[in-house]
């Protein structure tokens, strides 16, 4: 299918559900726009350009690292960066100032609330968000500010179902639901989730579909295995065999012997 444009996604608003997935390598990617998923996303430090070869016709989201940038400036430079080399849309986990300049230069511009891991102290840790009715206003307010900055979707991340469903009834841009209910306007996981390979804490809200961790770590055992037998054969000089080397004519060989024995 054709591109999305955000014209597209928003236009899919109350329509249908849309589907975000977060990838780390480039058959991911693939696997994803074959598989039909609306949107994906990675981070700036990744080969941007494989992952938009891999996957062309997928809404593509980069993410700003953060931390990286000390001002609006910095910012636009790495995401006009990310945009030539194929991103769609730009996650800004920066202020309202850095949005609304990525905004004025029509960058379209995803952020996050509610519950933000690299933000997490002034949580409590991982904890969710919105669960008070002071809090959830507080949320809500925040999502209404990414709005008036320009911003065309936001995460919303860890905060409940109820909450999540009013502030997406309320806003006109797209709200992607991290462990926040079906009541936003898309559902958001990584892959890594999906698939069954997170090594550490999968969190409650993920849903692994499959668990190519066990098919990762037979593959990685099996791998030692083959390294092993490779070096046991070179000691044991039955690798390489006949079939792994060239031969050479008897001839051309003694041709070649007399050539050095007269080199001395």
């Amino acid at each position: 299918m054709p591109l999305l444009t955000i014209k597209d996604l928003l236009d899919a608003k109350g329509q249908r559900k849309l589907t975000q997935v977060n990838v780390h390598e480039a058959h991911e990617a693939r696997a994803c726009e074959e598989a039909g998923i609306d949107m994906i996303i990675t981070w700036e430090r990744s080969p941007i350009r494989d992952f938009r070869a891999a996957a062309p016709e997928t809404f593509f989201t980069v993410g700003l690292v953060y931390g990286a940038y000390v001002n609006a400036d910095e910012a636009k430079r790495a995401a006009f960066d990310a945009m030539e080399k194929g991103a769609d849309a730009i996650y800004c986990p920066m202020g309202l100032d850095v949005v609304e300049a990525l905004a004025r230069e029509a960058i379209p511009v995803h952020g996050h609330v509610g519950f933000v891991p690299y933000k997490r102290t002034w949580t409590g840790g991982f904890k969710a968000v919105g669960k008070t009715a002071d809090n959830a206003i507080e949320v809500f307010k925040r999502a209404k500010a990414y709005q008036d900055a320009g911003a065309v979707a936001i995460e919303v991340e860890l905060v409940p179902v109820a909450v999540a469903t009013e502030i997406t009834k309320r806003l006109s841009i797209l709200t992607v639901a991290m462990g926040a209910g079906s009541g936003c306007d898309a559902q958001y996981l990584f892959a890594k989730d999906i698939l069954g390979y997170n090594d550490g804490h999968v969190p409650r809200h993920a849903k692994s579909y499959r668990d190519h961790g066990a098919e990762y770590r037979r593959l990685y055992d099996d791998s030692v295995a083959a390294f092993a037998e490779f070096k046991a054969e070179t000691q044991a000089e039955t690798f390489p065999g006949q079939g792994n080397v060239l031969g050479m004519q008897d001839a051309e060989f003694e041709a070649f012997q007399s050539a050095l024995e007269k080199l001395g």
